[in-house]
């Protein structure tokens, strides 16, 4: 019987008035990575890498997003 339970990690908060999601994109490997982006200063705070479409599909579950409203970034 263990003492301690293990906890998931809890995914961080991110007020919508002050972040937006994002997809920052390369061009010249094809590479994905979900972002939360400052609307005030521009900071982009790296979240997950997206490889497939259920990756994307869980980034927009976990941060209550529309895949449509996600801007991609080059």
């Amino acid at each position: 019987m263990p003492f301690f339970k293990k906890q998931k990690p809890q995914a961080p908060v991110f007020p919508p008035e002050q972040y937006e999601p994002v997809l920052r994109c390369s061009i010249c490997t094809g590479e994905q990575v979900a972002c939360m982006r400052d609307r005030s200063t521009g900071q982009l705070r790296e979240l997950m890498l997206i490889r497939t479409p259920s990756d994307l599909e869980d980034f927009c579950r976990t941060y209550q997003v529309r895949a449509e409203t996600i801007r991609k970034v080059y």
